[in-house]
């Protein structure tokens, strides 16, 4: 008999639940002819939201100009416009040849990464976390360590737990603000001290800050700051792009700037990064051509986060429900496009949140992700989107509250 093909054991411990088990269940039952209402990732546009008209406009015309590649970091006029956005934040040395164009965010997080870790190198991240930071450590050979969110203080990072999980390997720390999954805006005196630690301890700082455009209240706003504004002098590497904010998730168009301080100690892992951003040639020419115009036009978003604006009062029904259903209750998010409830697993027997997830899925058709697919250690939270339109998220939200109500896990564990 032939030798099995199988995976490179580097994947033995890599996961990404958004995309996981629950969603090859979920393809089953379309299969089967069921139609599954899908709350289990932020891609704005099946809901509605379109990307601005002005956007594609300036990509297409572009199109004969995208046909060939490009350089490695991105076109420059995308670059510039990036730099000319943090420029005027106030951030002074935003630097063209610091700027890296990529096919989103994700792809430009795999690259930071490999170009920085070695085997066993630790890398801090929060829990719960964007379960890509924590796959793509492990991918790297890297070790992540989960730093914890205190639910209790509207899920701001516990600085005392972040000191204590500080070692000789640690590399670099993780901030994701807003945060994804729980809609957590840092106040300013957080990122402060993070900032503090990572000067300490010589950490790379890692902002991903693909929310920063998507915050609901007054106070979150006037409370938010980029980290790159109070790294200065720290290495920061900042990650944005047109996915959300630009509800533009397909295009593939995001740009990694690097911050604060680059030389000398960062020159060798700048040049680590380049070497990884030209070995795929360049990212989707197509796309950048979009870049200057959103960071310099007309911002819609602001439209769409205020009140009357139709994800201010999605987030805002979404989480009013939410906390209606006996045995469940949700901080309010001050941005991003989720909610994070807590389930009282006593109450429900909960002892696997992965088969709390397929059972409702089974029952009721509507699909969200596991808590623990985001690093959380406890089997009881779960992540919504409130993408939907109010009718939808009523109905959602509904059906949850009808599969709840008369629900006790089994103990038997996934099926």
């Amino acid at each position: 008999m032939k030798q099995l093909f199988q995976k490179s054991h580097k994947l033995d411990d890599v996961c990404y639940e958004i995309r996981g088990p629950v969603m090859d269940e979920a393809r089953r039952m379309e299969e089967e002819g069921f139609q599954i209402l899908k709350l289990n990732i932020g891609n704005p546009a099946p809901f509605g939201f379109n990307t601005p008209d002005e956007i594609l406009h300036d990509i297409i015309i572009n199109l004969p100009n995208a046909q060939g590649y490009g350089d490695s970091k991105g076109i420059f006029p995308a670059r510039k416009a990036v730099m000319q956005y943090y420029q005027a934040k106030g951030v002074f040395d935003a630097d063209t040849d610091y700027i890296f164009i990529g096919n989103g965010v994700s792809e430009l997080i795999s690259i930071s990464l490999q170009a920085l870790l070695n085997p066993e190198d630790e890398v801090l991240i929060p829990a719960p976390d964007y379960p890509l930071w924590t796959a793509v450590t492990r991918l790297a050979g890297g070790r992540p360590v989960h730093y914890i969110c205190d639910e209790e203080s509207d899920w701001i990072p516990d600085i005392e737990d972040i000191r204590r999980k500080i070692t000789s390997r640690t590399k670099g720390i993780v901030v994701i603000n807003p945060n994804n999954p729980t809609g957590a805006v840092y106040p300013r005196e957080v990122l402060e001290k993070i900032y503090e630690i990572a000067c300490e301890h010589n950490l790379v700082i890692f902002s991903d800050e693909i929310y920063e455009k998507i915050i609901y209240d007054e106070d979150a706003r006037a409370a938010y700051s980029p980290m790159s504004l109070i790294a200065e002098d720290a290495l920061c590497l900042t990650f944005n792009g047109l996915s959300k904010a630009y509800r533009a998730a397909g295009l593939r168009a995001g740009w990694l700037m690097i911050s604060g301080k680059k030389r000398p100690l960062a020159k060798d892992y700048i040049e680590g990064i380049s070497l990884l951003s030209s070995m795929r040639l360049c990212s989707n020419m197509t796309a950048q051509f979009g870049i200057q115009t959103a960071l310099g036009g007309y911002q819609s978003i602001d439209d769409l986060v205020r009140p009357g604006g139709r994800l201010y009062e999605q987030r805002n029904l979404c989480y009013e429900l939410l906390n209606q259903i006996p045995g469940v209750s949700c901080r309010k998010p001050k941005g991003a496009l989720y909610c994070f409830p807590k389930l009282d697993a006593e109450r429900f027997g909960i002892e696997s949140d992965e088969l709390f997830v397929l059972d409702f899925l089974r029952e009721k058709k509507v699909q969200v992700v596991q808590g623990t697919g985001f690093n959380w250690p406890h089997p009881d939270h779960f992540r919504i989107v409130f993408l939907p339109d109010k009718d939808t998220l009523r109905d959602a939200i509904g059906r949850l509250a009808d599969f709840l109500a008369d629900y006790r896990q089994n103990g038997a564990g996934v099926a």
